[in-house]
């Protein structure tokens, strides 16, 4: 049984760790201060991105690393995130990334639909708990108008 793992990377996931760290590496911020923004970013720990890092995207991306190291020494603007990378795993990034980013989108859509719902769900709550009270308010304004009836007449 060939099933993936529920915290296995993708390669979107694994396109934004390596876009961020070189990044990191470039405008000379350290890698845990980059395996922290992704972890935010993806829901994971520091911990498991900079795991992901050293074990399996680092190797990848030697020769992109030490572009981005000489571009930090010779105080280069940075370059493009994916430059310096081998041009097939720069192209897997761009189409990870965009992958990435339209589920991203599309989720974010869907929860917005789904929040949407919700709210429509308690306002309608809400307007049949008013509803109910207007009604139980004008019993006891209809109750307490008949009790003072009936004290005035006692009071005669």
């Amino acid at each position: 049984m060939n099933t993936t793992r529920q915290d296995a990377w993708s390669k979107e996931e694994d396109a934004v760790l390596t876009n961020t760290v070189l990044e990191y590496i470039r405008i000379g911020n350290t890698q845990l201060e980059a395996f922290k923004k992704v972890a935010s970013e993806l829901s994971r720990t520091p911990a498991a991105c900079g795991f992901r890092w050293n074990a399996t995207l680092r190797k990848e991306c030697a020769e992109a690393i030490q572009d981005a190291k000489e571009d930090r020494k010779k105080g280069n603007k940075p370059r493009e995130p994916l430059s310096g990378l081998p041009e097939k795993v720069a192209s897997d990034q761009i189409e990870s990334t965009i992958s990435f980013l339209e589920k991203m989108k599309t989720g974010f859509l869907l929860s917005s639909g789904e929040e949407q719902r919700k709210q429509q769900m308690q306002i309608e709550t809400l307007r049949k708990e008013n509803e109910n009270l207007k009604r139980k308010a004008e019993r006891l304004r209809k109750h307490l108008a008949g009790d003072r009836e009936s004290m005035e007449l006692g009071n005669k």
